[in-house]
Order: C-alpha cells, then sequence, then structure tokens
C-alpha cells in the first residue's frame, strides 16, 4: 500500500517548522510527517536517510518547497531523477509545475511521428519538449541554491560590516553588557 510522507526540514533548531507541517497537513491530512533540522546544504540527514530506503514505487513524498528538499541544485536534480525512476511521486506545495505528476506528462506528451521525412523534425520538437521540462526542474533547483548562497554572502558582508564597526563576531570571549545608571 502506497503512503504519502511529508518532509519538513530547517537549518537550525533556533528555526519554526511548525509552517511546513501545517502547510503539509493542510494539503495532505494523512501524511506522515519526517522531520530534520540540518543544514540543506548537506543530504545528510538522519530523518531522511532512514526514509529514503523505505520509500517503494507509488509512495508520495510532499515538500513545503524545492529548498527544503535540497538547496544544492545538483544534489537535488539527482535525487528527484533517482525517485522519479523508482516510481515515487514528488510534491512540491510552491512549485507544483515541478511535481513528478507534471514531469511524467511532459515525458509522455510527444508528437506523434508520421512515418514520413518530416519525423526527422518531430524527433527534434520531441527532444526539445524533454529538454523544456528537465530544465523547469533545473530553474527551481537552481533558485534554491541561490537563495542559500545569497545568504551566505550577505552574512558574510554584515559580519564584516560589524567587525568594521568595532563589534566582536562570536561568544567566545564577549564582553557582558555594562549596566547604566543615572546618577541623581
Amino acid at each position: 500500500m502506497s503512503k504519502i510522507y511529508g518532509y519538513c526540514r530547517v537549518s537550525t533548531s533556533k528555526q519554526n517548522i511548525d509552517r511546513q507541517i501545517r502547510n503539509i497537513k493542510a494539503a495532505y491530512s494523512s501524511a506522515v510527517i519526517v522531520q530534520d533540522e540540518y543544514t540543506g546544504t548537506k543530504m545528510s540527514r538522519p530523518n531522511w536517510n532512514k526514509l529514503y530506503p523505505k520509500l517503494t514505487s507509488g509512495d508520495t513524498v510532499v515538500f513545503d518547497s524545492v529548498s527544503r528538499m535540497s538547496r544544492n541544485a545538483d544534489d537535488g536534480i539527482k535525487l528527484y531523477m533517482e525517485l522519479y525512476a523508482k516510481g515515487i511521486e514528488l510534491v512540491f506545495l510552491k512549485e507544483h509545475h515541478i511535481d513528478t505528476s507534471i514531469y511524467k506528462k511532459a515525458t509522455e506528451q510527444k508528437v506523434e511521428m508520421t512515418g514520413t521525412d518530416a519525423d526527422l523534425i518531430l524527433e527534434g520538437v520531441n527532444k526539445y519538449l524533454m529538454r523544456l521540462a528537465e530544465n523547469q526542474i533545473r530553474i527551481a533547483f537552481d533558485q534554491a541554491q541561490k537563495e542559500v548562497d545569497d545568504l551566505r554572502e550577505r552574512t558574510k558582508e554584515g559580519i564584516e560590516t560589524a567587525r568594521r564597526n568595532g563589534k566582536q563576531i562570536g561568544g567566545a570571549g564577549q564582553k557582558k553588557p555594562t549596566r547604566v545608571t543615572k546618577k541623581s
């Protein structure tokens, strides 16, 4: 019997995962929720690693967004294609255009051959349509990776700005704030 899983991930334990759970449960109330609190740049996630080998053809994995699956475009596309090949349905609540059901339709929609020389052109059209579907997936994962790369760059720039303004960054050796009292 096929199962529906909702995969939720946050980068740090300080972030709240409730929004993702709520979104998935609203769309798939029977989904079994699997949660990880690890960075999206690493594919080594304990609960995902437990879920992955359990997945069988016909199962569905629901993500709030593509960035919850992977923020590394190459790893994300590789995983997407592995799961698709295994017959796993992937649903992205914020990017339905790359759900595996949409990708499958795109791969099945082919211009019929005519048995004439025009088939040379039609074959090219079919390859082009397939490439368009693959490019949609690539674009979504590239965007997720760009978001994490931009966040890293902004954080680095913010730390540099703070350092230049004389602020100490990090917990080690940080001075405790001094209390200023008013003199009467």
